[in-house]
């Protein structure tokens, strides 16, 4: 019952208000001209200092966008504050918002899994995602993972650049559409530009590839083994970046 009246009350706060947004905003609007976006973002959230601190700890009350109703937590980014690579996926699932850490569920074993492979300290690597509440939709007693649309994941971006700016890293690895698209714009392709290193305004190396939970969603279905080796092909690409930093 409480969860249906925050939704509601999520409804009510952001169905009629918008915000007026100058300028090109690059992925979000075809053109130059000032767009309308339906729901605010997160940016009235973020605290006075920008250190990973203060940004976790304020993260808790964000109320950015309406997902904040139905989630049972905000899930921040976790790892080291100087970290030379930064990993970004799209959205805490269901064991993530119940633990209120990010990437601890099966698609995260599975990442640290292959991290290990491809030979990447696990404890070098600060991870978080492009959305920080749980989107989800009820099956049942299940709650099954629904996609962030654009509007959310520009409502939550904020919280990503200013991770982006406390940690400064040197390898940054976008793991998916959405967490490629939140940064790079709608028009990129996962699956005609993945593996391919690139200087980005975020990062000196910046790369994106598959998302784990892209590798669990193939498993025992045709091209599982292709889908794994391109994405430890990926990651191995980053071991010898990080080597080269040492």
């Amino acid at each position: 019952m409480a969860s249906l009246f925050n939704q509601s009350l999520a409804r009510a706060r952001y169905g009629n208000c918008g915000v007026w947004i100058s300028g090109k905003q690059e992925g979000l609007a075809p053109t130059h001209f000032a767009m309308r976006i339906a729901t605010p973002t997160a940016s009235a959230f973020l605290p006075e200092k920008h250190d990973l601190t203060s940004l976790r700890e304020a993260a808790q009350h964000c109320e950015g966008c309406p997902l904040y109703a139905n989630a049972t937590q905000t899930v921040f980014g976790a790892g080291p504050a100087r970290a030379e690579v930064m990993m970004v996926g799209e959205q805490p699932g269901d064991v993530e918002d119940r633990q209120g850490k990010p990437f601890v569920g099966p698609a995260g074993r599975l990442l640290d899994q292959l991290l290990e492979e491809a030979g990447i300290p696990r404890q070098l690597v600060y991870v978080t995602n492009a959305v920080k509440h749980f989107k989800w939709t009820s099956r049942g007693k299940r709650r099954l993972h629904s996609k962030p649309n654009s509007r959310e994941i520009f409502a939550c971006r904020p919280w990503l650049e200013a991770e982006l700016e406390a940690i400064k890293p040197e390898i940054l690895v976008l793991m998916g559409a959405t967490a490629a698209q939140s940064l790079l714009g709608l028009q990129f392709r996962i699956t005609k530009q993945r593996g391919q290193p690139f200087e980005s305004d975020w990062a000196p190396w910046t790369m994106a590839t598959y998302h784990p939970s892209a590798l669990l969603r193939a498993i025992h279905q045709p091209g599982e083994e292709q889908l794994r080796r391109n994405f430890l092909d990926d990651l191995q690409l980053v071991a010898e970046k990080l080597a080269e930093l040492k």
